[in-house]
């Protein structure tokens, strides 16, 4: 999948959510989520795929820090 697929995909299903209904419609396919919770899933998953693509991923922090002994 594109990432220009993923984000019209995304689009639809935040469209879904923000007017409360459950089925989607892409590409000639129909999709009933069970929840408002798998709904919420399907978006987080877009969304992490979406960052991923980006480049926009998990980064990696390293903290340091210094101990005087006494």
């Amino acid at each position: 999948m594109t990432l220009e697929q993923m984000k019209a995909r995304l689009e639809v299903l935040l469209e879904a959510r923000f007017s409360g209904v459950r089925t989607v419609s892409y590409e000639g396919k129909r999709v009933e989520y069970e929840s408002a919770a798998d709904l919420a899933r399907a978006i987080a998953d877009l969304e992490r795929r979406i960052a991923k693509a980006e480049g926009r991923g998990r980064s990696r922090v390293i903290k340091t820090y210094a101990v005087k002994d006494l």
